[in-house]
């Protein structure tokens, strides 16, 4: 007996855009410890001369 495929069609009725904020959304949410440990390597490789003085508006 041949196994029949099984074949599904999904109807998504957002944008693109919404659907990529949505995927992302449960994405982090489900890394979240991952993408915090991300963003504090990526903060302590900035350069240090980005302090709090040259955050500062020009006059």
């Amino acid at each position: 007996m041949k196994k029949q495929e099984l074949n599904f069609r999904f109807h998504n009725p957002n944008t693109a855009e919404a659907t990529a904020n949505a995927l992302i959304k449960i994405l982090i949410e489900a890394n979240q410890k991952k993408v915090e440990q991300a963003i504090r390597l990526a903060a302590e490789e900035l350069p240090q001369e980005m302090d709090d003085s040259s955050m500062q508006e020009p006059t």
